[in-house]
């Protein structure tokens, strides 16, 4: 055969394939959620985006949220113990402990927290978030050692005020 033809099936072969690969991304349908019960259509949703979330770990965590404060715990909680038992970066088993603190499950939180600012002990932002957490949950010796961490490391982060003022109003810390 000549080189041509050889290319010219090569190409074809290759096209072919990202056909098939794009056709076979995951993707929601109305089937999925028309007069489905919400349950059923939630449930069915998520798990076509747990396979778009691929590999990534925000991703991963952003479903696993979903699971877990949706009323499918279980699968949330597989989702983060399969993230946090692997490689990962500090920030995953900080946004954890959000969902954590989201599902008000403040004991389940504390320590991802904990262990994130020990990794990341000049992170005003996060200091600072972590201490209105403690002040909202009553424990306000320990928010203001945080606020006072966070006010070292940086006085000028603007959210780490205002997480910090909001927590004295009761007032949750945007994310």
């Amino acid at each position: 055969m000549s080189k041509g033809i050889v290319a010219a099936a090569a190409a074809v072969v290759f096209m072919a394939g990202i056909g098939v690969g794009y056709t076979a991304k995951p993707g929601p349908s109305p089937a999925m959620y028309h007069d489905k019960p919400n349950q059923e259509a939630g449930k069915a949703l998520l798990d076509v985006a747990l396979l778009q979330a691929e590999d990534g770990s925000w991703e991963r965590i952003g479903v696993g949220r979903v699971y877990y404060l949706g009323g499918f715990k279980a699968e949330g909680q597989q989702i983060f113990d399969q993230l946090l038992a692997g490689k990962h970066d500090d920030g995953d088993a900080y946004r954890i402990a959000r969902v954590y603190r989201e599902a008000g499950e403040w004991e389940k939180a504390k320590p991802l927290f904990e262990r994130y600012l020990a990794a990341n002990p000049q992170e005003a932002k996060d200091l600072a978030e972590v201490g209105a957490y403690y002040l909202l949950d009553g424990d306000r010796a320990a928010a203001e050692r945080l606020f006072d961490r966070s006010f070292a490391a940086d006085r000028e982060e603007m959210w780490a005020t205002l997480s910090t003022a909001g927590a004295y109003l009761g007032v949750q810390p945007q994310q």
